[in-house]
């Protein structure tokens, strides 16, 4: 086995587990399946208003599949929709509920990500932030794959707004 397959295989095996439990402790914290939690943690962090349209590109749904995640979080009270600009279109927004599930959703995720690093020091967490903020960089599709890369991500605490998100500024570039 080569250094290169070693290192993909082990990155693998960590992308997977902190899958897995990211989903289920933001599935738990929200109530919904992860779907319906990343959407709220989505529209809470990055678009206030965006068409229906958008949630199925940013998930990977189909059209349908949007549609009937929006009933959902919608009939448990988490958002509503409204009229799209153009007025064939729908827009969705986070009620006041949907933004309260949505700050357990960000401390579900931060737990069990800080549990993760919690083995390393500072100075290894330091050299881990580096390394995945490049890794990160390298990943970016497009331009507009930041919305759907950070779906998860607590924008305050990557510095988002202050230009120090690690692929915020790729995009900007």
């Amino acid at each position: 086995m080569t250094s290169t397959e070693h290192s993909a295989n082990v990155l693998g095996a960590l992308a997977l587990r902190l899958h897995d439990r990211m989903a289920a402790a933001v599935s738990d914290a929200a109530g919904e399946a992860e779907s319906g939690a990343t959407t709220l943690s989505w529209l809470a962090q990055f678009a206030a208003q965006p068409q229906v349209g958008l949630l199925n590109r940013m998930l990977g749904l189909t059209p349908s599949g949007a549609v009937r995640l929006v009933d959902r979080l919608e009939a448990d009270g988490h958002l509503r929709r409204g009229p799209g600009a153009d007025g064939r279109s729908t827009v969705v927004q986070l009620t006041a509920g949907g933004r309260k599930v949505a700050r357990r959703v960000a401390a579900a995720r931060l737990a069990v990500l800080s549990d993760a690093l919690s083995v390393l020091s500072d100075d290894e967490r330091e050299t881990l932030d580096r390394l995945v903020s490049k890794v990160l960089v390298g990943l970016k599709r497009d331009r507009s794959a930041t919305r759907f890369m950070c779906r998860l991500c607590d924008a305050t605490a990557c510095g988002h707004a202050e230009g120090a998100c690690p692929v915020a500024p790729a995009q900007r570039a």
